[in-house]
C-alpha cells in the first residue's frame, strides 16, 4: 500500500494539473514517484490524443459544430476522457487569461480552433504563444485588429495585449499602446466563402504589407521599424511580463489571489512565491514547461492544498472523473457543458477581455446551491461506476473498524482524499451516528450500508470542503 501522505500529494497535483484522478489511478501514479509523474504531465504528447476520427464517428455533430453548446461540449469530452491532462488544463489557463468570447466572434468552430492553440503551444515558450495568439482569427475579431490598418490605427489589441495579456496596468504608457498597434496593423484575417447556404468556412489569418505602417514607431523604450512580432519580442524580455505571469500562474495552480485588475495597488498573497516563479522564467526565457516543472516540485505548490476554489469546469468535470459516469461516448455531454455555464463559467464565451472573476466569486450565493446540488446528486447515485467503486473501498476498510469514524474517514479517504474542518468533520460523524455501525451480514443489511454510505458520500460533496482544489 502507498503511503498515505504520497497518495495526498498526488491528489493535489492531479487536481491542480489536471482534473482529479479516482484512486485506483492515484496509486497508479504514486508508484511512478511524484517527479516521474510531474515529468509525464508536462510532455503531453508522450501520451495518446484524443482519437478525433473516432470521436466525430460517435459525435458527427461536434465536427465544425455551429451551435455554441456542441463546441463546449466537444471541450468538456476532452477534459473528462483525455490522456493529457495538463495539455486540456493548461488550454483552460490561457482561455481565461486569453479571454474571448463567442458572444462577439459569433463563431463557434474559430472559437474552438483558438482552444487548439492553447493545446499546440500552451507549454512551449511564452513568446511563441503570444504570436500565435496574435494570429488567431478568433482574436483578431474580438478586439478589431482586423480594421487596423496604417492610417487609421485601433488600439483595441495593442491596448489589450499590454494590459491583459503580458504586462499589466501601470508598465506602459498611452504612446506604447499606440506604437504597438501601429506595428500590428496589417495583421488581419483573410476574405473567405460567404457563410449561406453552406454554413461556416473557417477564417484565415493574413498578413496584408499593403495595411502596415512600416514608418519608425518607438515602444517601451526601444525604437525601430518594428512589427508585431518585434513588439512581442520586447514585451517578453520586460519584467513586468514575467511578474504578471507569474501571479497568473501562481492564481491558477497554487492559490487564490485578487482579481487581475487590482494587482497594481495590491501584493501579490505569497511575494517569495512569486520572486522564485520570475525567476525561472528569466532563466528559461519564458518556457512554460520550465516554469511549470519548478512550480509543480515547489513547497510552495506542495504546501498550498485546497487554497482555491475550484472553477466550475473543475468542479463539474473532476466529479464525474471521480464517479465514472462519463468515460467515452455516451450521450448527455452537452448537459454537462450547460451545466458550467450555469454555475457561472460558460466555455468559449467569458463575459468580458478581462476573463471570469474566479475565486470567492465562483461561490457567491447565487451560483453555490447549483454546485452543491450537482456535487451532491453525482455522489448520491449508487449505480455509477465511480460511486461503486468508492462504496467498495469504503466497505473494505471498515471491516476490521465498522464504527461510524472509520466509516466516515474511509470515505473521505476514497473521496479524495478530501481534508474538511471539524465543523464538517462534526455534522459528517453525527450522521454517521445516526446510521449506526456498517453491516452485511444478510442482503438488507448490505443494502442498508449501501444506503447509508452512499448519504455520507452526499454530504461530503455537499460540504464546503468539497468546493476547493
Amino acid at each position: 500500500m502507498p503511503h498515505q501522505e504520497d497518495v495526498r500529494l498526488m491528489a493535489h497535483l492531479m487536481r491542480r494539473a489536471g482534473f482529479g484522478d479516482p484512486r485506483e489511478e492515484l496509486e497508479k501514479r504514486v508508484s511512478k514517484g511524484y517527479e516521474a509523474v510531474v515529468e509525464e504531465l508536462l510532455y503531453p504528447e508522450r501520451q495518446p490524443a484524443i482519437d478525433e476520427e473516432l470521436l466525430y464517428r460517435y459525435f458527427p455533430g461536434y465536427e465544425g459544430a455551429g451551435a455554441p453548446p456542441i463546441n463546449q461540449a466537444n471541450w468538456v469530452y476532452r477534459m473528462i476522457n483525455t490522456r493529457r491532462p495538463l495539455e486540456e488544463k493548461m488550454a483552460l489557463f490561457w482561455h481565461q487569461l486569453f479571454a474571448t468570447g463567442n458572444s462577439k466572434v459569433d463563431n463557434p468552430p474559430e472559437m474552438t480552433r483558438q482552444i487548439a492553440i492553447f493545446r499546440e503551444h500552451g507549454l512551449g515558450a511564452f513568446r511563441d504563444l503570444l504570436v500565435e495568439v496574435a494570429k488567431s482569427p478568433a482574436i483578431i475579431f474580438w478586439l478589431d485588429n482586423h480594421g487596423n490598418r496604417d492610417g487609421a490605427i485601433n488600439e483595441n489589441w495593442g491596448r489589450e495585449l499590454l494590459e491583459l495579456f503580458s504586462m499589466g496596468v501601470g508598465n506602459y504608457s498611452e504612446d506604447d499602446i499606440k506604437e504597438a498597434a501601429r506595428a500590428f496593423t496589417g495583421w488581419t484575417i483573410a476574405p473567405k466563402i460567404p457563410r449561406n447556404p453552406y454554413g461556416r468556412f473557417h477564417w484565415q489569418f493574413e498578413y496584408k504589407p499593403e495595411n502596415h505602417d512600416s514608418r519608425e514607431k518607438t515602444f517601451l523604450g526601444h525604437t525601430g521599424n518594428f512589427n508585431g512580432e518585434d513588439i512581442v519580442d520586447i514585451i517578453v524580455d520586460q519584467p513586468a511580463t514575467a511578474r504578471f505571469l507569474a501571479r497568473h500562474l501562481y492564481r491558477f495552480f497554487v492559490a487564490d489571489e485578487p482579481h487581475v485588475s487590482t494587482w497594481n495597488i495590491t501584493p501579490p498573497v505569497d511575494p517569495e512565491a512569486i520572486e522564485f516563479l520570475v525567476n525561472v522564467y528569466n532563466e528559461s526565457r519564458g518556457d512554460i514547461r520550465s516554469i511549470l516543472r519548478a512550480l509543480f516540485n515547489s513547497h510552495y505548490f506542495k504546501n498550498a492544498r485546497f487554497a482555491r476554489v475550484k472553477c466550475p469546469a473543475e468542479l463539474v468535470v473532476g466529479a464525474v472523473r471521480l464517479a465514472g459516469n462519463y468515460n467515452g461516448f455516451k450521450p448527455g455531454f452537452n448537459n454537462l457543458a450547460l451545466e458550467c455555464g450555469w454555475q457561472g463559467q460558460e466555455l468559449l464565451n467569458p463575459p468580458s477581455v478581462e476573463g471570469w472573476h474566479a475565486g470567492s466569486e465562483w461561490i457567491d450565493p447565487g451560483v453555490l446551491m447549483r454546485r452543491v446540488n450537482f456535487a451532491a446528486r453525482v455522489f448520491g447515485d449508487v449505480s455509477l461506476p465511480g460511486v461503486q467503486a468508492i462504496i467498495k473501498r469504503v466497505v473494505v476498510n471498515a471491516h476490521g473498524d465498522p464504527s461510524p469514524q472509520a466509516i466516515v474517514a474511509a470515505c473521505l479517504d476514497a473521496m479524495g482524499p478530501l481534508e474538511v474542518g471539524e465543523a464538517t468533520y462534526s455534522e459528517l460523524i453525527a450522521h454517521a451516528e445516526r446510521c449506526g455501525d456498517l453491516a452485511w451480514g444478510t442482503s438488507e443489511e448490505l443494502l442498508a450500508t449501501l444506503r447509508n454510505v452512499s448519504k455520507i458520500l452526499t454530504l461530503i460533496a455537499a460540504s464546503r470542503e468539497f468546493q476547493f482544489a
